[in-house]
C-alpha cells in the first residue's frame, strides 16, 4: 500500500529530534552529483570498509560481558581533569597556535588569531536518548558558554560521539559558523542552525572563514544516526590552514593510503589530532590503533617524525573492548619508538605545539594494569600485574 505525503510528514514528526534529518531537495541532488556517491551510498576510499562487527555475535558479546574485560574498560578513580578557566584560553597563545583537548575528539584550536572548535560533545551521553547509552567518564573541563567566541565549529561526521544534539543546539544560539561534511547540514538545520551559517563540503572542497582555509579531506569510516543507516551523509577528516600554521583533525577513520596524499597536498602540519581509541579486531577498517595512528601521522608529514601528534577519541567514553588507558600507554610506546613528539594533556589542559608539551602519563594514577605487547624491552613498571593471558588477549598491533 502506498504511503501518502501527509503520512510521510506524520512519520517524520514522530522521529526523535536526536536522529536529525535526512538530506532532501537540492542537498540530496548535490549528494547524488558527488564523485564519492555511488550505488545510492557514499563510498570509502580504498574500497569497501566493513562497518559492522566482524566475527560472531557470540564472540563479541563474550568479549564485552567478560567480567575482567569490563573492569578494565573504566578508570579506577576520578580522571584528573585540568581546571580550565576562561583566563587560560582568553590569553593569546605566544606562538599563535594552541590546542585544548576537551576530551574524546573535541579540541579547541587557536590558530593565527582564529578559534576553531572540532567535534564538540558537551552532552552527558553519546546516545539518541538521555537515559541510555555510553555516559561520560569525566566531566567537561569547562562550561560551553565559558569558551568565549568561536569562529567556526568543525564536525567530522554525524555519529553521536561527534555530533551532539545539546551542544549544537547551544551553539545554534551564537553567531558561529559550522563546517560540516556533505549531507550533515540537514541535521543542523533541524536543530536551529540557519543555512547561511553552514559550510557544507564534499571531500577536497574548501571554504574560507576569516583568514583560515578549511578543507574536507577523505576518511575511512561511515555515518548514520537513525534506525535506518542510509549512508547519505559524508564523513571527513579536516585540514585547517592559517597564515602561518596548519593543523589536521582525523575525525574517525581506519588506516588507509590516503594519508600520504593528504600530506602531499596540504602538509606538513604543525600538529595533527589523530583518532587512536575505540579500536577493535571486530572493526579494523574504521578505527585506528595507536600504532596505526603514528603511521598515519608520519604519512601526513611526508614520512618524517615532525610536528606534534595529539591522540584523540579516547578516555571520555567506553566504546570498545580494549582497556580504558590502553590507547594512552600504547601511543606513548609507539611515539617513542618512532621518535615522534606526542602530547598527552589532561582533558582541558591547553598547550602550544611549539612549546613545552604535556608528557606525563596521567592516566596511570587511575588505571588498572595495561598490556604492553611491544617489541622493545619493558620496565617492570610497564608490565606489573599483566599476565600472559592479558598479553594474548591484547595481541600484537
Amino acid at each position: 500500500m502506498a504511503v501518502t505525503r501527509s503520512e510521510r510528514s506524520g512519520l517524520r514528526a514522530l522521529r526523535p529530534e536526536s536522529f536529525g534529518a535526512d538530506p532532501g531537495g537540492e542537498r540530496m541532488a548535490r549528494i547524488r552529483r558527488s564523485p564519492h556517491f555511488k550505488d545510492g551510498v557514499f563510498q570509502n576510499p580504498g574500497g569497501t570498509a566493513r562497518i559492522r562487527p566482524s566475527g560472531s555475535t557470540r564472540d563479541l558479546a563474550k568479549t564485552y560481558f567478560d567480567k575482567d574485560s569490563r573492569s578494565r574498560r573504566a578508570p579506577k578513580g576520578a580522571i584528573p581533569v585540568h581546571p580550565t578557566t576562561l583566563a587560560d584560553i582568553s590569553r593569546p597563545p605566544a606562538t599563535d597556535l594552541r590546542l585544548t583537548w576537551m576530551g574524546h575528539s573535541g579540541v579547541l584550536a587557536e590558530i593565527d588569531g582564529h578559534r576553531v572548535l572540532f567535534d564538540p560533545v558537551w552532552g552527558e551521553r553519546c546516545s539518541p536518548f538521555p537515559f541510555a547509552g555510553p555516559r561520560r567518564l569525566h566531566p567537561v573541563p569547562l562550561p560551553l558558554a565559558a569558551l568565549g567566541p568561536v569562529d567556526v565549529v568543525v564536525i567530522s561526521h554525524d555519529h553521536y560521539d561527534h555530533l551532539d544534539l545539546p551542544t549544537i543546539k547551544a551553539l545554534a544560539g551564537t553567531d558561529t559558523l559550522f563546517a560540516v561534511p556533505l549531507g550533515v547540514g540537514a541535521h543542523l538545520e533541524r536543530w536551529g542552525v540557519s543555512a547561511g551559517r553552514l559550510r557544507e563540503l564534499d571531500w577536497h572542497e574548501t571554504t574560507k572563514v576569516g583568514g583560515l582555509t578549511l578543507t574536507a579531506t577523505p576518511a575511512r569510516h561511515f555515518c548514520g544516526r537513525g534506525l535506518r543507516n542510509t549512508q547519505h551523509t559524508l564523513w571527513a577528516s579536516w585540514v585547517v590552514e592559517g597564515e602561518e600554521h596548519r593543523v589536521y583533525h582525523s575525525g574517525d577513520t581506519g588506516y588507509f593510503d590516503g594519508f600520504k596524499d593528504i600530506g602531499a597536498g596540504h602538509g606538513p602540519f604543525d600538529a595533527t589530532m589523530i583518532q587512536v581509541g575505540a579500536y577493535s579486531d571486530f572493526w579494523p577498517d574504521i578505527h585506528m590503533t595507536p600504532e596505526e595512528g603514528v603511521r598515519a601521522h608520519l604519512d601526513l608529514q611526508g614520512g618524517d617524525a615532525a610536528g606534534v601528534l595529539l591522540p584523540i577519541h579516547w578516555a571520555t567514553f567506553n566504546l570498545a573492548p580494549h582497556a580504558w588507558a590502553e590507547p594512552g600507554e600504547w601511543m606513548k610506546d609507539a611515539g617513542e619508538e618512532a621518535g615522534q613528539a606526542v602530547a598527552f594533556p589532561r582533558p582541558g589542559e591547553p598547550f602550544e605545539p611549539a612549546g613545552e608539551l604535556p608528557a606525563e602519563p596521567w592516566w596511570r594514577a587511575v588505571s588498572g594494569p595495561v598490556a604492553r605487547p611491544w617489541s622493545r624491552p619493558r620496565s617492570a613498571e610497564g608490565v606489573a600485574g599483566t599476565s600472559k593471558g592479558d598479553l594474548d588477549l591484547a595481541g600484537e598491533r
